[in-house]
Formats: structure tokens, sequence, C-alpha cells
């Protein structure tokens, strides 16, 4: 079977068994709450892989577990600090701080945020590696999306990406996302770089 397929069955396969976290922060409750989300990266010219990322938040603490998000067979643990608040513009921060593991290894403080205002979001997630290499390792890594919701189930936007995972010739990478949403699950389709050999990005997630 071809690695683009073994990929994106294990996208599927993740996707259905857990929840999008890359670009929505999970509800704050009294109990936990979890998610779990898988992106399936289509490079051209290049293996394609999976990136899953699961969370759990209680109240104001948020845990996560990231593979491949940094680079090829690595890993990070996160620990953070869940706020929010607004009424006509929401807003939520959480800043986080991580340890990161394998092929690079690293401490990494970085956030994820997100600022909504009826049918828009602006989210972005950001990273510094800190590479126990050296400094020529280190890396500042992020993901930005502006989206409109025309319906509940669906999003529509742009998003950005600056990231050490895979080659590119691009320093920040631009693209087209579509997201349509069934219940807790969330399907998204990102298409990286459209005017230049696009990377697609699959993914498949829910919270529960």
């Amino acid at each position: 079977m071809a690695r683009p397929v073994r990929s994106f069955l294990a996208v599927l396969a993740l996707g259905l068994a857990a929840p999008a976290l890359g670009q929505q922060v999970a509800s704050r409750g009294e109990g936990w709450s979890f998610a779990a989300a898988a992106y399936g990266y289509f490079v051209p010219e290049d293996d394609d892989f999976l990136v899953p990322v699961v969370t759990a938040d209680r109240g104001k603490l948020h845990l996560e577990a990231r593979w491949q998000y940094e680079a090829p067979d690595t890993g990070s643990a996160w620990v953070g600090v869940n706020f929010s608040g607004g009424a006509e513009l929401e807003w939520e921060v959480t800043p986080i701080v991580g340890l990161v593991f394998g092929d690079v290894d690293g401490l990494a403080p970085g956030y994820k945020g997100a600022l909504t205002w009826k049918s828009l979001e602006l989210y972005s997630e950001g990273e510094y590696v800190f590479d126990f290499a050296g400094s020529e390792g280190s890396f500042f890594y992020n993901w930005s999306e502006l989206t409109v919701s025309p319906a509940e189930w669906v999003r529509l936007g742009f998003a950005t990406q600056r990231t050490r995972a895979y080659e590119s010739d691009r320093d920040l990478q631009r693209g087209l996302m579509a997201g349509f949403s069934f219940g807790s699950a969330t399907a998204t389709v990102y298409v990286m770089n459209p005017d230049d050999e696009p990377t697609v990005i699959v993914s498949l997630a829910m919270e529960f």
C-alpha cells in the first residue's frame, strides 16, 4: 500500500477515535475535557507523515502531547495555564512550556490563543525551541489561521505555517483551508503554497 494511503488511513483512524485541538481550545468545565487530532501531511517529492496531538484540560490546567510536530521522530510534552474572557469579542490564551525529545532535544516556551468576534476567528499557536545541541538548531514554530464561519458547521479561511517538520523553500508557508464539523467530529483540509507544488494537510478530529 502506498505511503500516502497508509498515512490517510492512520489519520482517519486516529481522527475518528479522538478531536481537533490545533484550532480550538477545549471547553472549560469542572471536570476533565479531552481532545485529540491527527494531521496527515502530504508533501510533494518527500515522505508523507502523521502529526497526532492529544490534550487534556481541567479548569486552568492544560496538558498536551505532540508527535512529529517539531521534527520527524520527535515528541513533545506540554503544560500550560488557560485564561479566557470577553463578551462580544471573546479571547482565549494559554501560555505553555514543553520538553522536546527525539531527533531534536530541547526546551520550548510557547502559547496558544484565539480571538473571536461574531463569525470571525483569529487563532495562533507558537513555540521557540531552544535546542540542547546548540543555538543553530533553535527555531520559532508558528501556526496561524484567520477564518469565517458562514454556518455553524463550516469554517473557511487562510492559514500560515513556519516549521522544520519537513523541507520547504519558503520560511513562511501560506495557504487556504476549509473545515467541516459533524457533531463532535471535525474534518479540515489545508492547501499550503497553492501556487507552487502545494503541500496538502488533512486533519480529522473529535472532542470528548
